[in-house]
C-alpha cells in the first residue's frame, strides 16, 4: 500500500494540486461540470494574483480557512477545506466549524484522514461540531448530492460521486438537513391548480402590487438591494448568516454580463420593493465546452447566443418577513412567467429549497414541479470536545 501523506496546502504547487483534484477524479463522469477555475480559487480563499486585483474574497473578512491535502505516491486523492465563519459563530452557534471542497477517491480511511485533520484544525479554534459541505457558507454552492445522479447539475448547484454520503456516514456524519431541487417544464403549465391563480389575483389586489424587471442602469445598486431582500426574508432560517456588504458588492461585480434583466422581477409595495424572484439561464454545458476557463476568451463562448439556452435555474423567490403568506412570491413568478416564454425557455429548476421550508415546498408541489435531486448538508457532533492532530 502506497504511503499515505495528510498536509496542510501550504504553496502555490500544494493550491495547485488542490484546486485541480476534480479534473482527475471526475474524467469519465458525463454528468460532471468542471467549476469556474477563477472562481473557485477565490471561494477557497486563496489570494488573487497581482494582475486580478491581488486580495481574497470577501467572505474570508469574517472568516477563516485551512485547505488539506491528502496523497499517495505523491499524487493527491482527496481534499478538503476547514472552514472558521466568525460571522456565523457571532450570530448562533460558538462550536461549530464548517468543512467544503470536499473531493475524494472511494476510500473510507483515506478520507477519514482528512475529515480529522479538518476537525483537528477547526478544534484549535474552540469548535468542535463540523457542518457541511458548504462552498464556503449556505450562500454560496453548498449540499452533498445524495439522490438524482442520473442528470448534470443546474448552473452553481453541486455535484458529486453516490459514494460520498458513504464515506462521511461511515465516519460518523449524520444528516442535519435536505435541500431540493425541482424541476418544470412549460407543458405543465397547463396543469397549474386554479386555486394558484385565485391566489394571485387577490395578493395583487390586497397590496396593490406592481412588478418589474431589474434596471440594468443601475446594476450593482439593483443586486444589492435584492441581496438585502433575501438577507432580511431569510433571517431566522436554519444555518442563515446575512452576505455582509462587500460580499454583495462582490457578487454583483461576478454576475454582472451573466443576469439577463427580463428574467428576474421585483414586486413593489408603495413604490418600494418588498420582493425578488432572481433567475440565471444554465451556462452549465458551456461551462464544459471552455473546461472551467474564462481567458483569455473562454468568457466570450459562455456568454455569446444566450438566446439558445433553453434552461434555467430560479435561484431565489425572496420576500420580506412582513408580506410573507399571502403568494406574492408566485405573483411574481407569474410575471416573470411571459419574459420566459418569451425567451424560449423549455426547462426550469427551482433550487435550493430546504426541507423545512414547507411553504415554498408546499407551492412548488402544487403546481406540479417535481423533485429530482436531494442534496444534503451533514453534521458531526463528538462525544468529546477534545480533538487532536496526530503527529
Amino acid at each position: 500500500m502506497s504511503h499515505l501523506v495528510v498536509k496542510p496546502v501550504a504553496t502555490r504547487l500544494d493550491q495547485k494540486l488542490f484546486l485541480n483534484l476534480p479534473w482527475q477524479l471526475y474524467l469519465d463522469d458525463p454528468n460532471w461540470i468542471p467549476p469556474l477555475r477563477g472562481n473557485q480559487r477565490d471561494l477557497v480563499g486563496y489570494a488573487k494574483p497581482w494582475y486580478l486585483g491581488g486580495g481574497r474574497h470577501p467572505f474570508y473578512f469574517r472568516a477563516d480557512c485551512q485547505t488539506f491535502l491528502a496523497l499517495k505516491a505523491g499524487c493527491p486523492v482527496v481534499r478538503i477545506a476547514a472552514i472558521a465563519n466568525d460571522a456565523y459563530n457571532a450570530s448562533s452557534d460558538p462550536d461549530h466549524g464548517f468543512f467544503g471542497f470536499f473531493e475524494s477517491i472511494d476510500d473510507p480511511a483515506t478520507a477519514h484522514g482528512l475529515f480529522d485533520a479538518a476537525r483537528a484544525w477547526l478544534a484549535e479554534r474552540d469548535r468542535h461540531t463540523i457542518r457541511g459541505p458548504v462552498n464556503p457558507s449556505q450562500n454560496y454552492e453548498c449540499g452533498l448530492l445524495i439522490d438524482g445522479f442520473d442528470s448534470p447539475p443546474f448552473f452553481m448547484m453541486t455535484y458529486n460521486p453516490s459514494y460520498y454520503a458513504r464515506l462521511l456516514e461511515s465516519y460518523g456524519f449524520h444528516k442535519a438537513q435536505d435541500l431540493y431541487a425541482f424541476w418544470g417544464h412549460v407543458n405543465m403549465l397547463s396543469t397549474l391548480d386554479k386555486k394558484l391563480d385565485f391566489i394571485t389575483k387577490a395578493a395583487k389586489q390586497r397590496f396593490q402590487l406592481e412588478l418589474r424587471p431589474l434596471d440594468t442602469s443601475r446594476f450593482e445598486s439593483e443586486v444589492e438591494r435584492f441581496l438585502e431582500i433575501y438577507n432580511q426574508s431569510m433571517a431566522g432560517s436554519w444555518g442563515f448568516v446575512p452576505y455582509s456588504l462587500e460580499e454583495m458588492q462582490y457578487t454583483a461585480r461576478e454576475l454582472r454580463h451573466l443576469i439577463v434583466p427580463e428574467l428576474t422581477q421585483f414586486a413593489m409595495v408603495n413604490g418600494r420593493e418588498i420582493g425578488g424572484v432572481f433567475g440565471l439561464l444554465d451556462y452549465n454545458p458551456r461551462i464544459r465546452e471552455i473546461d472551467g476557463r474564462l481567458l483569455p476568451f473562454g468568457f466570450l463562448k459562455l456568454i455569446r447566443k444566450r438566446r439558445s439556452i433553453r434552461k434555467i435555474r430560479l435561484l431565489a423567490t425572496n420576500v420580506l418577513h412582513a408580506y410573507q403568506r399571502w403568494g406574492i412570491g408566485l405573483v411574481m413568478l407569474g410575471g416573470l412567467l411571459p419574459h420566459v416564454l418569451q425567451w424560449g425557455i423549455e426547462e426550469a429548476e427551482f433550487s435550493w429549497v430546504m426541507e423545512s421550508n414547507r411553504l415554498s415546498r408546499g407551492s412548488l408541489e402544487k403546481g406540479g414541479a417535481k423533485r429530482t435531486k436531494t442534496y444534503r448538508i451533514y453534521e458531526f457532533a463528538p462525544e468529546s470536545s477534545q480533538v487532536t492532530a496526530e503527529s
